[in-house]
C-alpha cells in the first residue's frame, strides 16, 4: 500500500470516530523518522485514549499494520502511535495548543471528511 493512502486512510478513520482538526503533515523532507505526521483532537483524556484503541485494531485488521511503538495512551493528553512511515499524535485540547506541533514541522493539509 501507498503511504500517503495509508496516511489518507488513517485520517478518514479519525474523522469518523469524531477526532478533531485532523491535520495531515508530509514530513519526508525534513526528518528520517517519517513520511507523514498525523495530528488529531480529541474531546477528553476517555475520548483520546479511544482513539488509540480503535486506530491499533483498525490499522491491524484493514492493513496488516501493527503499531510499533505508543506512548501516552494511559493518560490520554498526548498519545504517539508510531506505524513506521507515518506517526500518530493524538492530543487533548490543552496539550494541542501547548504543543502546537504545526508550527514545528508545517502547517500541513487538513482533513476534510468528503461523506
Amino acid at each position: 500500500m501507498e503511504i500517503k493512502n495509508f496516511a489518507e486512510q488513517i485520517c478518514a478513520f479519525l474523522s469518523s470516530k469524531k477526532a478533531q482538526d485532523i491535520v495531515k503533515i508530509h514530513v519526508a523532507e525534513k526528518t528520517v523518522i517519517a513520511d507523514y505526521f498525523i495530528i488529531a483532537s480529541g474531546r477528553s483524556t476517555t475520548q483520546v485514549h479511544a482513539l488509540c484503541d480503535n486506530l491499533e485494531e483498525f490499522c491491524s485488521k484493514e492493513f496488516g499494520r501493527d503499531v510499533l511503538r505508543r506512548e501516552g495512551v494511559q493518560e490520554g493528553r498526548w498519545a504517539v502511535l508510531d506505524f513506521g512511515e507515518v506517526i500518530v499524535h493524538i492530543f487533548d485540547d490543552e496539550h494541542r495548543l501547548f504543543y502546537h506541533l504545526e508550527r514545528l514541522w508545517g502547517e500541513g493539509e487538513k482533513f476534510v471528511d468528503q461523506d
